[in-house]
């Protein structure tokens, strides 16, 4: 059984730090920029801020099954 796994996979420890402390990054500044603009500017920022989350978790995502699939 150990035979059939590769010998370096992906890290999924460290991919799951790496995509926390970025989205952690992008909630924070999004939510400064955001509080201290206010209005419709705010609204921007909060769109922004949320495709940027979503972007994080798909390089991440895709680095993971790129990793998996070299492996």
């Amino acid at each position: 059984m150990a035979e059939d796994l590769p010998a370096s996979g992906p890290n999924l420890g460290s991919r799951i730090l790496v995509t926390w402390v970025e989205l952690t990054v992008v909630g924070l500044i999004g939510g400064v920029v955001g509080t201290s603009l206010g209005g419709p500017p705010a609204l921007v920022v909060y769109f922004a801020t949320t495709l940027l989350s979503v972007a994080v978790l798909f390089h991440n995502v895709n680095e993971l099954i790129r990793e998996w699939i070299r492996g």
